[in-house]
């Protein structure tokens, strides 16, 4: 196979042939070189997080540029914090991970033994969102490292600056033939999607998702989706409403609600709701004391994304919603994409903002009479990603863990989950197929092989023909 340019002198992955040579090219390199040690993988994760490190400030003015304005805070902490700390998660715990696993054998195969080994599957493709552009393509990426595998990127052509940054700081730091960042438009990520991969991992939309999946299957292509959807959040009878208010509106304008695990509505009891308004107005004053000027407070991606939120609201108003603006739009910022935060009131099935994720800072609030009307209004939707229960340890809080299904739970907090490196996070039915993260993640990208070990004298011996005495008493020994 023709060798590839240096790393500085890589032609930019732009072609179906490129995209195919590219991938040919590592697969020959992880056949040639076979699974890294434990010592390697090491090195390349803390190469990984020492770059990202050094690039910190750089990162921050990428994703501003991208955004129009995107709190640094906010980038630090969940874009490039987030990374780091799996990264050294993922150190720290690797090398119980790579052991091989004894599992039990049998009676009737003594002194055999069984054991796991957990193998690189090869080339892993990860398509990468917007949202957290630095989080969803690194974590996916150092979880692929991890396990042994090379890997190709495909980032959001909606985030240049960062796509770019993401794109140098790895050529600086890997070889082409062991990680590859593509990048380019939709007619790109589709002909990516549609590469024999070892396994894809995707993280967007249901509908982008469904496309990646389509694809795969073309090669039998195994893929892991998060995907998003509609996470409730319920507020039990008799909960403190100012914390219920506070964590809400933390999860639900992290990122002006750009975040694919933030709360999509709020269940509350019929009686509490104007408290529970009151209190979440209250509690985005805390958190954004200035929000048309406040720092603190992300834009909405694009234009085109400012747009459908702005179209949610007034479909919604329009088939009879109550809609609360929180704050107000400082004078000459008409042109800017910053959206204030939205209660929504009265809000039916009809309306569009109940049917698809809204992914912006819009809360419908859903009024319940009975904790169980909560519960079945949950249960008739597809499955969130998310749940969101505040409420004490009690009948309540039992009934909902044990009557609904959703990607994970959080108790009395929002998002926080995403955080627990230890915890898998994925989603079930429509928010997704497949779990990353925790020792999830390093399975789900390796291939777990049996091994069997047969000793040179073993009772198997005896159930071989010719059958006889012995063969008798194993049979009535097994099923007996």
């Amino acid at each position: 196979m023709e060798e590839c340019p240096p790393n500085n002198a890589m032609p930019p992955v732009d072609t179906n042939s490129g995209l195919t040579a590219t991938l040919a090219h590592q697969r020959a390199a992880f056949l040639r070189d076979g699974p890294p040690t434990l010592a390697e993988r090491r090195r390349d994760l803390l190469k990984l997080k020492d770059a990202i490190l050094a690039r910190q400030e750089e990162f921050v003015a990428a994703l501003n540029a991208d955004f129009g304005h995107r709190s640094q805070q906010e980038t630090v902490l969940l874009d490039l914090g987030s990374t780091v700390d799996t990264i050294k998660y993922l150190h720290s715990n690797l090398r119980r991970w790579m052991r091989a696993e004894r599992r039990s054998t049998a009676m009737v195969f003594f002194p055999g033994s069984n054991r796991v080994v957990y193998q690189p599957l090869g080339v892993i493709g990860i398509v990468s969102p917007w949202n957290y552009p630095v989080s969803l393509a690194l974590t996916p990426l150092a979880t692929a490292l991890a396990a042994g595998n090379r890997a190709m990127l495909k980032p959001s052509e909606m985030t240049p600056a960062t796509s770019g940054l993401l794109a140098s700081m790895l050529a600086d730091i890997f070889e082409q033939d062991q990680v590859t960042v593509v990048t380019g438009d939709a007619k790109v990520g589709s002909a990516f999607s549609a590469l024999p991969f070892d396994h894809i991992l995707f993280t967007g939309s249901i509908p982008v998702g469904r496309a990646v999946m389509r694809a795969a299957s073309e090669n039998l292509v195994p893929v892991t989706l998060e995907l998003g959807g509609k996470s409730p959040a319920i507020v039990e009878r008799g909960s403190p409403l100012s914390t219920a208010a506070h964590r809400i509106a933390y999860g639900k304008l992290a990122n002006g609600g750009q975040t694919c695990v933030a709360p999509d509505y709020a269940l509350v009891p019929k009686e509490e709701i104007d408290n529970f308004v009151a209190s979440f107005k209250e509690e985005v004053a805390k958190l954004y004391p200035d929000i048309g000027a406040d720092p603190d407070y992300t834009w909405i991606i694009n234009d085109h994304h400012f747009a459908r939120l702005s179209g949610l609201v007034e479909d919604a108003r329009a088939k009879g919603a109550r809609v609360i603006k929180i704050g107000t739009r400082p004078a000459g910022t008409s042109q800017s994409r910053l959206f204030l935060p939205t209660l929504l009131l009265n809000v039916t099935d009809e309306m569009d903002v109940m049917k698809d994720e809204i992914f912006g800072p819009i809360l419908p609030i859903v009024p319940y009479r009975a904790l169980e009307d909560a519960v079945a209004y949950v249960n008739a939707r597809p499955r969130p990603l998310a749940l969101y229960f505040f409420g004490p340890d009690g009948p309540g809080r039992r009934l909902v863990l044990d009557r609904t299904t959703s990607g994970n739970v959080v108790i009395n907090d929002t998002i926080l989950h995403y955080a627990q490196d230890d915890l898998p996070f994925g989603g079930v039915g429509m928010s997704g197929m497949g779990a990353y993260h925790g020792p999830e993640g390093f399975k789900t990208l390796s291939h777990a092989k049996g091994v069997y070990q047969q000793p040179r004298f073993n009772v198997a011996e005896g159930v071989r023909p010719p059958f006889g005495k012995f063969f008798d008493f194993l049979a009535y020994f097994i099923m007996r």
